[in-house]
Order: C-alpha cells, then sequence, then structure tokens
C-alpha cells in the first residue's frame, strides 16, 4: 500500500493527541491522525470533564502507599491496588514508592500547577474564539466535607499548596457550603471552593476537537491501530499499521495509557501505569448541584450538565485488566447517596470505565526523544489529561514548529527518563 507522508503524524486521537493536532494546524503545519478505535473513545470520554487548577497536588505523598496497600483488602476503597502479581506493576510502585516524598512531592505540585494554570486559560480562550459548543461553564469547583477532621487535613496540606502555587482556594463553613449548594443533605462541615476550576462535557469537547482539526485540513483515520515501525538509524521512518503505512516528518506519540505498550516496539520502557477510572452518567436529576462537586470523604466527584449528569472518580491499580469492577461502581452510588438529596438522575445513561496514564512521577512526559530524533511525546497525563490538553497541544506546537514556549518544557522533559 501506498505510504501517506506529512509533517506530523500523531499516534493517538484523544483529547491530548487532537489538541495537539489542533494547535499544530494553526501554526500551518499538516497533520494526519491515527486513532485505534473512534476519537476520543478512552479516558477522554468518561472522565467528570472537570477543569482543575485545584488538582495540583500528585497522589505521591508520604503515607500514600500504605494507604495503597491497605487497599488490598478493599475492591471497594478509592484507592484500590489490586494484588494480583504483575512485574511492570511492581517495578512501577517501587519508583512510585520513590516519589512519596515532600521534595518530590512539591517539585511535581509545581510542574503540574504550571500546565494546569496555563491549559485552564487557554481552554477558555479556545472554547470562546473557536467556538467549541461543549457546555463549558467557568462556575468553579466545591470539595465538601462532613467531618471536621477531614477538612482539616485538607487545609492544612491541600489548600496549603494551592495557597503557595497562587491558585485560589476558599475556606467555608458548612452553612455556607450548604446555602451554596442546595443539592446537599444537611450535615456538611465545612467546605473549600476553587473559583479558577471550569467544567465541560468531555465527548463534546472532544467532538468540537475533531471537527475543528478537520475544518482545518487535518486528517483523522480511525479503526487504525498501529503495529509496528520501521527505523533508519535514530529515526523512525514508517508507521506500520492496519490500514497501511504511513510516514511524516515528526512522529508524535499521544496513545495515553497504550504509550509504553507501543513504546516498547521503539525499545523504550515508559515508566507508566494505567490507573482505572470509573463514572456512571444519567439524565440530569431535578435537584442537581449547581457546581461541579468533590464529596471528600466518599471521593467522589460529581459533575452536571444541561445535558446530564455523572458521578465518577476513584483510582483502581490492576494493570491491564478490562472491564468494570461492580464494587466500585457500587461505591459510587453509595457516596453520593451519603452527599445528595438526589444522588442519581431519572434514568442511567451509560457505566463507564477507562485507563489514565500515570508516569511513575505524575507530571506528564512532553517533549523530544533522547533517542530518536524525529519522535515527540505528549503522554502520562494521569487523571488530567482534559485539563492538561489545551497547553499541551501548544507546548507541541510550540516545540515542532520553532516557536517561544509559552510554559517551561524542562520539567515535563523525556530526557528525565532517558526517554
Amino acid at each position: 500500500m501506498d505510504t501517506t507522508r506529512g509533517d506530523v503524524l500523531i499516534l493517538g486521537g484523544g483529547v491530548i493527541g487532537l489538541s495537539c493536532a489542533l494547535f499544530l494546524l494553526k501554526r500551518g503545519a499538516t497533520v494526519r491522525v491515527l486513532e485505534q478505535g473512534t476519537p476520543g473513545c478512552g479516558a477522554s470520554h468518561g472522565n467528570c470533564g472537570t477543569i482543575t487548577p485545584s488538582h495540583a497536588a500528585p497522589l505521591a505523598m508520604p503515607g500514600t502507599l500504605g494507604v495503597a496497600l491497605r487497599s488490598m483488602l478493599r475492591t471497594d476503597a478509592p484507592l484500590y491496588l489490586n494484588p494480583r502479581f504483575d512485574g511492570a506493576r511492581l517495578r512501577w510502585l517501587l519508583g512510585f514508592a520513590r516519589h512519596c516524598n515532600w521534595a518530590d512531592f512539591h517539585r511535581a505540585a509545581t510542574a503540574r500547577s504550571a500546565i494546569l494554570q496555563h491549559s485552564r486559560r487557554l481552554i477558555g480562550e479556545l472554547v470562546r474564539s473557536e467556538p467549541l459548543d461543549c457546555e463549558f461553564a467557568a462556575e468553579g469547583e466545591l470539595y465538601v466535607y462532613r467531618s471536621a477532621q477531614a477538612m482539616a487535613a485538607d487545609e492544612r496540606h491541600h489548600a496549603t499548596v494551592l495557597d503557595r502555587l497562587g491558585v485560589e482556594v476558599r475556606r467555608l463553613r458548612g452553612d455556607a457550603v450548604e446555602a451554596m449548594e442546595p443539592a446537599l443533605k444537611p450535615g456538611v462541615a465545612g467546605g473549600l471552593f476553587h473559583p479558577g476550576d471550569a467544567r465541560l462535557r468531555p465527548d463534546r469537547y472532544v467532538d468540537e476537537l475533531v471537527r475543528r482539526v478537520r475544518e482545518l485540513g487535518g486528517t483523522i483515520e480511525s479503526g487504525t491501530r498501529v503495529e509496528g515501525f520501521d527505523t533508519d538509524g535514530s529515526r523512525i521512518a514508517q508507521v506500520r499499521t492496519t490500514h497501511g503505512v504511513f510516514a511524516a516528518e515528526r512522529v508524535l506519540l499521544a496513545l495515553g495509557a497504550w504509550s509504553p505498550l507501543l513504546a516498547r516496539a521503539l525499545d523504550l520502557r515508559l515508566p507508566m501505569q494505567p490507573g482505572k477510572g470509573y463514572s456512571i452518567t444519567y439524565t440530569r436529576p431535578t435537584r442537581a448541584p449547581r457546581h461541579a462537586l468533590v464529596l471528600r470523604e466518599a471521593q467522589v466527584c460529581v459533575t452536571t450538565w444541561a445535558s446530564g449528569y455523572r458521578l465518577g472518580s476513584t483510582m483502581e491499580f490492576s494493570g491491564y485488566a478490562e472491564g468494570l469492577n461492580r464494587a466500585r461502581l457500587d461505591a459510587l452510588r453509595r457516596g453520593a447517596a451519603a452527599g445528595l438529596h438526589e444522588p442519581e438522575g431519572p434514568r442511567r445513561l451509560e457505566e463507564w470505565w477507562g485507563w489514565r496514564p500515570m508516569s511513575v512521577d505524575e507530571v506528564p512526559i512532553i517533549g523530544p526523544s533522547t533517542r530518536w530524533s524525529n519522535l515527540h511525546l505528549a503522554t502520562a497525563h494521569g487523571m488530567l489529561g482534559m485539563s492538561m490538553s489545551a497547553a499541551t497541544g501548544e507546548l507541541v506546537a510550540d516545540q515542532l514548529c520553532g516557536g517561544v514556549p509559552g510554559l517551561d518544557p524542562r520539567p515535563y522533559a523525556p530526557a528525565r527518563f532517558g526517554l
């Protein structure tokens, strides 16, 4: 079959790959996206759609590993580590454990905050200027606490970190939270409100990115799974797929949780593991929350749109095991029922699971490969791919098209892992 050539060949049609495609097209590059399923069918589809500068703090901190190990006994724990032996996952966990210290915590928080804050601004601009019809609402996100002790702990860590990073967080009393959110049951101890956060409908956002990429001349090949590479010295010469052979001046690896599986064919060992998340989508209840919520004790995220309503979150490390874990879906429903007058909508539309691409240091991997002269990476965004997508796209376009990056690229560079 004939080889198809262009400026940039993007492997992966999720929100990261599509955002990179959009910014590259706006710089005048020719772009082709290869997607093994349909655009946005992975973690970009079923997440809660929150855009969250408030989520700067990484999971890795002193004590996290102990929580994860204890969770092996509870399949419904918000953070669950499947006890099945898996060599790749064990190596990742050992690396993750090395990052569970305060120095690495603050380093990661600073890097994550920079890309989150920049991306939040860019997403707002894109929605207005393109424009993108995705139910975007810049109304903030509210953390809700039923325990004064839980709130005090988050004030000491979460809120203090955000204060240091310049991300606004407002401490609220329980009565103020209940007045702000009538959807909540009585008994709220307090809340932390993040006015800079926003929300959107993630599947519609992806659909709009697809529309704009095509309108600007980009090509998206759905149902095109990468099978291997042909190399020439330090260069990727061709990409072999189920739909033929493709080539380009530059190749961008943006496959989310599938990135480490494909990277092995290039002798790259990406320090990543899939972190499985779940969500349940309903039609909108009558007493739907006005803001995006995080019910902190239950670790349940609640997002309302004009067109629907979603419960989500949880983090499960079970390797590449597919399928729904009913215990974790039930935990979402119980957590919502404990905090909301109407925890579920009138009609359930979808039960979903997806793999988030978790890097060992919880900082995304964005930039040129040190091993392959024409390979670029944009992966490992963890639970924050939607939130970090626009800044990632802009950074990749800056790097590939010769612009001055609007973001310091060094904290995200693949070189930190010898990639």
